[in-house]
């Protein structure tokens, strides 16, 4: 799905505190600006600072009006959490796509804590905005020592949309 189909694309990030949620909302709120897309964003915390649900919603288009996901009207959830997966299912619009850690070799990463930025490498490959803005979100949105094993997450979860979704 990209922005040209639907005039607003609807994304909600799941999963529970200290998992990246909020910093892989953040990264892909930034790449639909760097496009030119209108973005809004909101953050539910939850208990995030005890693991407990975490969720935000980027909603992404030539102009959106409200920053929070319709319910049932997710075109895209991506959910770091296995656990929660049928919590937040119900966003998920009919004919949606749930993108979730089981498509993440996450002996692969590098770094386990990067597993948010392997599942933004699937959005990003479905999501209609060019790579090179959601490389400059990573970049402006983590430190420099992180770069290394996040630009390789990214790539990882590339791969795996190349797989699922393109094979």
């Amino acid at each position: 799905m990209t922005p040209t189909t639907n005039p607003v694309t609807n994304v909600v990030f799941a999963g529970l505190g200290g998992q990246g949620v909020l910093k892989a909302s953040d990264i892909a709120a930034e790449a639909a600006f760097r496009a030119g897309f209108d973005v809004k964003k909101s953050e539910l915390h939850g208990m995030s600072q005890r693991g407990g649900s975490v969720s935000s919603d980027v909603r992404f288009g030539q102009h959106v009006e409200s920053p929070m996901v319709p319910s049932g009207g997710a075109d895209f959830l991506v959910v770091i959490a296995p656990d929660q997966i049928d919590i937040n299912r119900w966003q998920l619009r009919n004919g949606g796509v749930l993108i979730a850690p089981s498509m993440i070799d996450v002996r692969a990463l590098s770094n386990k804590k990067a597993l948010n930025v392997a599942l933004l490498g699937i959005l990003s490959a479905l999501a209609g905005i060019p790579e090179e803005h959601w490389i400059a979100a990573i970049r402006s949105n983590l430190s420099d020592k992180l770069h290394e094993a996040n630009f390789a997450a990214f790539e990882l979860g590339r791969q795996a949309a190349r797989r699922e979704f393109h094979p």
